[in-house]
């Protein structure tokens, strides 16, 4: 299971190094595909009492909030934005009909930037003079503008590999026919190349999505063509679609939900004993999102502002250094400590997850948890035994009816947590990790 979080596991502690390097070798590149036809700049609905909002707006602002949301949880993540059905061409193909847009310095591919979200978000006020709209496959022309736009992001997304790299192509349209005003062989052929196109994307590892967008007098239509770009049959084109009228909320959330990366929230060292230590990876289950914390960023390097503290000699204005040694006074005498015993004694526990002891199931109550629960599993990337040990202590806590007491998170301010064997209908075992009230009684028994 593989959530990200990014903001749904903000509360889980700190992450560590070997995180963050994971979460680079899992990075996401992604490049929004979006029509500019003159169709996407009819209103979005027909409802006299709600507003007028075209679906080029409503486009506008879904990818502006996720890459909002991508600069902060996901900044490591590459995104672009293209334009296809438009008068200017703008791209290294210097292909007809095909608008990528950048700002600044900035590749066309590359990590998002508050600049390009600033700028994007007010595109429509200049997107007529500057970029432009149009028709782009149209009755006796051969130039296929959605080919076109599928080649460019192919392109975009040469880098990287795929076996690192999730890469994917996002398309934005309310039009369910592209070919609907050409006829005859030249159809056929342009839906031919155009299918072909797209598997030999996919072929190459690219994942190409569509979010589909109905207009007021008609329902978008997957049958036409886009089932077939890509590889929809059956039930799973009605599953697939959509309803009709969106709302922008919606279309957020809907957008949200297939940008969510699936991993582990990150794996830890399990002591069982001070010479038993396993290793065992944490994962989330469904919760509520809460809002995240706000974090300043530069507005060009996206690198987040740290606050520093200096003091500051009221005789000399001199920088005055960190005090090496600290001291506390204990029966009128001054005992020093430096900083390195200062830690030590702060610290609690020499691992992430620390086995206290063992207490019957009956004596854990519902007013004891804290905060919605994770659960881990065991892995033996690193420590070769880990599944048997933890099955060993899996089995013996649901045959005695035990759960574990446990330190969690940061060995300086550990949490109090609960461990609750559980089994699943496959039979897999794995331990429920419960935060639960720092007063609880924590009494020693082997199970």
């Amino acid at each position: 299971m593989d959530l990200d979080p990014e903001g749904i596991f903000r509360d889980d502690s700190d992450e560590d190094d070997d995180n963050v390097q994971e979460r680079e070798a899992n990075k996401d590149m992604v490049v929004y595909l979006v029509d500019a036809s003159p169709k996407m700049f009819t209103p979005a609905t027909n409802k006299e009492d709600e507003k007028d909002e075209t679906h080029f707006h409503t486009i506008v602002n879904c990818i502006t909030q996720s890459l909002k949301t991508q600069i902060i949880g996901r900044s490591y993540d590459e995104v672009a934005i293209c334009f296809f059905n438009t008068k200017e061409k703008n791209n290294l193909q210097d292909l007809a009909g095909v608008y990528v847009y950048n700002v600044g310095d900035r590749d066309p591919l590359d990590r998002p930037t508050a600049k390009l979200i600033k700028d994007f978000s007010c595109i429509e006020d200049s997107f007529m003079s500057n970029i432009g709209s149009r028709y782009g496959i149209t009755a006796g022309s051969r130039e296929n503008t959605l080919y076109n736009a599928l080649w460019v992001a192919q392109a975009l997304l040469r880098k990287g590999s795929v076996k690192t790299v999730s890469k994917r192509i996002l398309i934005f349209t309310n039009e369910d026919d592209p070919f609907g005003a050409i006829t005859g062989a030249v159809k056929t052929d342009m839906i031919r190349t155009t299918i072909q196109r797209a598997k030999d994307a996919q072929d190459l590892g690219l994942s190409i999505e569509l979010l589909p967008l109905s207009r007021p007098d008609e329902e978008f239509n997957m049958s036409r063509f886009y089932a077939d770009l890509i590889g929809l049959d059956g039930d799973e084109i009605t599953e697939y679609l959509p309803s009709a009228g969106e709302k922008l909320e919606e279309m957020t959330d809907q957008l949200r939900k297939r940008m969510m990366k699936k991993r582990r929230v990150k794996t830890l060292s399990f002591a069982i004993t001070d010479d038993v230590c396993i290793e065992v990876n944490t994962y989330a289950l469904t919760r509520p999102t809460t809002p995240g914390t706000i974090t300043w960023l530069d507005s060009l390097s996206n690198i987040p502002l740290k606050t520093e503290r200096s003091f500051i000699c009221n005789d000399t204005g001199s920088l005055l250094q960190d005090p090496q040694m600290r001291f506390q006074m204990y029966n009128d005498m001054v005992v020093k400590f430096s900083v390195r015993e200062l830690s030590e004694v702060k610290r609690v526990s020499s691992h992430h997850l620390r086995l206290l002891g063992f207490k019957p199931l009956d004596c854990l109550k519902d007013y004891h948890n804290l905060r919605p629960s994770t659960f881990i599993y065991p892995s033996d990337e690193h420590i070769f035994g880990s599944t048997r040990v933890f099955v060993a202590l899996h089995s013996s806590m649901l045959r005695l009816g035990r759960f574990a007491l446990a330190f969690y998170g940061n060995p300086t301010r550990p949490q109090l947590v609960a461990l609750v064997a559980q089994v699943r209908d496959t039979f897999i075992p794995y331990l429920h990790l419960l935060q639960i009230s720092s007063c609880y009684t924590v009494l020693v028994r082997s199970p």
